[in-house]
């Protein structure tokens, strides 16, 4: 192994990352910062919007039975990933995004593409601005529930681990635990999935990276080459 991550998103998202992580030759520590818990919910009427948005897997994995009433409706996902547990839920995909729910939502609008969107979203989410035309309503189906930092990961935070942070809260987040265990910031390295993860993680870091991509496997890339 080249080096070491610490991967703290949730599952299954963190086992997903430390698996690809081997592949790069990255020892990973998996410890979960938080986990993802379901929202009670009611489906709308579906024959109200012509598409689905959604920006994570986790909208599917959580939103449990309303979900079925929307099955009928396309969907608008961000990320391979998230395409593919919505394909397993039932949806049929009409667009694949990357880099973000705006930039979706863009390419949809220059395409002329559905115009009355559902967003399936969590708790804490990224506002979007949408076209001439184009209309949002947002139903939230789970929310990400933060813990301590565990002492796995406290002993994996030694000089050379690269700590990866796939969420601006989850940075903050990180932060502040750091802070209230009398963590050394000045040796500890960051690798944030994109530009607003770094921002919220505050300053005084060794290193901070961000990502070109924000997709797993251009972080870890990332994350690799900040371990040489």
């Amino acid at each position: 192994m080249s080096g070491r991550v610490l991967v703290l998103r949730p599952e299954p998202g963190a086992s997903a990352t430390a698996q690809l992580a081997s592949t790069l030759g990255l020892a990973a520590t998996v410890a979960p910062l938080s986990e993802v818990v379901p929202v009670p919910w009611s489906a709308p009427d579906p024959a109200r919007f012509d598409a689905v948005l959604i920006g994570s897997a986790n909208a599917v994995r959580h939103a449990g039975a309303a979900l079925q009433d929307l099955r009928a409706l396309p969907a608008l996902v961000v990320g391979q990933a998230t395409a593919r547990v919505a394909r397993e839920a039932g949806f049929a995909i009409a667009a694949t995004g990357e880099g973000g729910l705006q930039n979706l939502l863009d390419d949809v609008a220059r395409q002329g593409g559905p115009q009355r969107l559902l967003r399936l979203a969590g708790a804490s989410h990224v506002p979007l601005e949408p076209a001439p035309g184009q209309t949002i309503e947002t139903r939230i189906v789970y929310r990400v529930a933060y813990g301590e930092l565990s002492q796995a990961a406290v002993t994996a935070l030694r000089p050379g681990t690269v700590a990866l942070l796939h969420s601006g809260d989850a940075a903050g987040h990180f932060a502040r635990e750091c802070d209230r265990l009398g963590l050394d910031r000045s040796v500890v390295r960051l690798a944030a999935l994109a530009l607003r993860v770094a921002e919220a993680a505050g300053p005084g870091w060794h290193a901070i990276g961000i990502a070109p991509r924000p997709v797993d496997g251009a972080l870890l890339e990332l994350a690799r080459d900040m371990c040489q």
